[in-house]
């Protein structure tokens, strides 16, 4: 067999050596965390396990790309702005509806009810998505549609997560005390148990079942929801859906940027 050239070699070697070079930088990058988010070379050392050389060598390159920063005596690192500009490209490049399809669509599949995805704007949740029930029997509102959040379960599941001045203010809306006190009852319920429900709120015969959406920033953006007759949705089947669109809620969170209940900007 005919020996590769010696600069063929040595080119491969480079390559494989960069490889490796890049993978131990974001390596050192994916160290921090919210519950640490300064270390010393000490620290970082023992996460990525380089050798002292060969991690201060990586991480002055990364301090020279602006993504590392040291500071202190003795020194400590953390991640620096460049990051920041990094997050703030990703973020701007997300198109809500097209990232969410697919865990919509899945949610759809599994139950065969009709999977909706809504968002927070002016105190009203819009749908932007729904992927509708092949059922003949079966319930749909419609892209575009928009009502309170005070109003069916996923508008619940927006508001029981919400800023509590502005939810306060929304349920200072409601005129009577009784219906005021059921309100709160079911967003404590939400809040406890992650999801909102509502029997024949929106519909005459509707169940539906919600879980809310977060962002980068660990704000409520928005809830994900099934909802069908009451005909086809007893309890036990409204308490398994309830798990469902808590996972899709999660699901679509996390490509939202929300990670592990903490902001990652």
């Amino acid at each position: 067999m005919a020996k590769k050239p010696k600069a063929e070699v040595h080119d491969a070697e480079q390559g494989a050596s960069g490889v490796r070079a890049v993978d131990r930088a974001i390596a050192i990058l994916q160290c921090f965390t919210p519950d640490q988010p300064a270390m010393s070379v000490i620290e970082i050392q023992k996460r990525v396990g380089l050798s002292r050389p060969t991690l201060y060598r990586l991480l002055q390159t990364l301090a020279q790309r602006d993504l590392i920063q040291a500071e202190g005596d003795p020194q400590r690192f953390r991640l620096s702005h460049g990051v920041m500009k990094l997050a703030h490209v990703w973020l701007n490049g997300l198109e809500v509806v097209a990232i969410a399809r697919p865990v919509v669509e899945g949610l759809r599949e599994a139950t065969g009810e009709t999977a909706a995805l809504f968002r927070e704007q002016d105190d009203r949740g819009i749908c932007i998505l729904e992927c509708e029930s092949r059922h003949v029997l079966s319930i749909s509102r419609g892209v575009g549609h928009s009502l309170s959040l005070i109003q069916g379960s996923t508008g619940k599941a927006m508001l029981a997560f919400m800023d509590p001045k502005r939810q306060g203010a929304l349920l200072a809306s409601i005129a009577k005390s009784a219906d005021r006190a059921r309100l709160e009852d079911a967003l404590s319920f939400a809040r406890r148990n992650g999801y909102a429900t509502s029997h024949g709120e929106i519909f005459a015969g509707a169940v539906a079942v919600s879980a809310p959406c977060f962002d980068h920033r660990g704000e409520v953006v928005g809830s994900v929801g099934l909802y069908g007759p009451s005909a086809r949705i007893d309890e036990r089947k409204l308490l398994e859906y309830s798990k469902l669109v808590r996972e899709a809620g999660r699901q679509i969170s996390v490509l939202l940027g929300y990670q592990d209940g903490a902001p990652i900007a």
